[in-house]
């Protein structure tokens, strides 16, 4: 018999018993729905359907902002155990089967989906699966090394890409700062694997670390070997620290070098929704020089997450300095079902956020407009347009909207 461990829910308190192979975890069993980006700050152009079948990250990057999130997150943050959501690969299919509109799904917002446990589950790999077998497009994050089934799923699927975080290209800084995650040079791999198979490939330098990772030598050395791998576009961000975290990452980064801490508090100044900023003027100087070189690199650009202050408001930074149409240099239309299979609904670029008439028919979507608000959509929401957007066609054509949804 295993350890346990008790942990308080929503619910109430649970005892769960600790699988200590591969990264010690616990199984729950998971109702949660796909939805999309959350509204306020947002910044991300295209449409998503955030999947996490993983609470808590083994990866466990120092300065992760994902171990300030409430719920199981915390588990990992105090006891280092990760959550599981049993079979959730067969919960996100169901739900795909009651839609009729579809965004290109999301592994994953919060946590590594290729971290220790997927070997284990392959929880992420299942449901790349789930969307591909519907022709819905899929993307990931990542910083680990995974299997070359999913390389074969990915193509499969035109519209489905890769994103590879790359924190720095020095190895020997890398393993100071995080316990997991593929080798730098198992990172570069994984964009060679993803574009010799002519797969859309990202590399993220995000977040970069002020006065540990953004040294103008390296952050070019970066972008040039990633553009040689075969990343066709760079996302960048400058590390935040939400205040719940700053004596943690206060004290790692005394580890990485004398006067950090110091360095590090006279810089960040800049409160925004319960995270530190670094200085403006830093994060402005950071982006040029980065946004020059992948231009001179043929490469396109953009920012995740950054903003300023306007009367006291956040207001993004990606205006200034995204090369690209959408966030991650890959346009992508919303999808609608046509029989067993999705189709693109229309051929436009899929950056809502800028949208002013929505060639996909759904109205929401079409937040450019100067009325429209930049809203956050759940699962609701795409039930809703499968209605709205399956009822026009069906009227036109005299068919029942439901046709169109598989039997289970």
């Amino acid at each position: 018999m295993g350890r346990k461990i008790r942990w308080r829910t929503g619910s109430g308190q649970m005892d769960h018993e600790v699988i200590e192979a591969p990264t010690p975890h616990i199984l729950i069993e998971s109702r949660k729905e796909l939805h999309g980006w959350w509204r306020g700050k947002r910044e991300c152009t295209s449409e998503r359907l955030l999947i996490n079948p993983y609470n808590g990250c083994s990866i466990d990057c120092f300065c992760c902002y994902a171990k300030a999130l409430p719920g199981y997150f915390q588990l990992f943050r105090q006891h280092q155990v990760v959550t599981v959501c049993r079979d959730f690969d067969q919960v996100v299919s169901r739900q795909l089967d009651d839609l009729l509109v579809a965004s290109c799904g999301y592994l994953s917002p919060v946590t590594d989906p290729f971290q220790p446990v997927e070997k284990r589950y392959r929880l992420s790999e299942k449901i790349i699966g789930e969307f591909v077998q519907r022709n819905i497009p899929i993307e990931f994050i990542t910083k680990s090394h995974f299997r070359p089934e999913v390389v074969q799923l990915l193509r499969r699927q035109k519209h489905s890409f890769g994103q590879i975080s790359i924190l720095t290209p020095r190895e020997n800084l890398r393993r100071r700062l995080m316990a997991g995650g593929a080798t730098t040079d198992e990172l570069f791999g994984n964009l060679h694997r993803l574009a010799k198979a002519g797969i859309h490939a990202v590399c993220r330098i995000d977040p970069i670390i002020p006065h540990v990772t953004d040294d103008a030598a390296d952050l070019f050395r970066l972008a040039r070997r990633a553009r040689d791998c075969g990343a066709r576009h760079i996302v960048a961000s400058i590390m935040d620290i939400p205040r719940r975290l700053a004596a943690e990452i206060f004290r790692h980064l005394s580890t990485l070098g004398d006067g950090l801490v110091y360095r590090a508090k006279n810089l960040y100044r800049e409160l925004i929704d319960g995270s530190l900023h670094a200085d403006l003027d830093y994060r402005r100087a950071v982006f040029s020089r980065l946004r020059e070189e992948c231009d001179r690199l043929g490469l396109t650009f953009a920012l995740c997450m950054e903003y300023r202050l306007e009367k006291s408001r956040p207001v993004g930074l990606n205006a200034e300095f995204m090369s690209s149409v959408n966030c991650e240099g890959i346009d992508i239309p919303v999808y609608v079902r046509s029989g067993d299979q999705f189709q693109p609904a229309s051929d436009c670029d899929g950056a809502c956020l800028t949208c002013q008439v929505p060639r996909c028919g759904i109205q929401d979507l079409a937040m450019g407009r100067p009325e429209a608000a930049r809203r956050d959509f759940y699962l609701r929401d795409y039930r809703r347009w499968s209605c709205e957007v399956l009822a026009q066609t069906s009227h036109q054509k005299g068919l029942n909207i439901w046709d169109s949804v598989p039997e289970r």
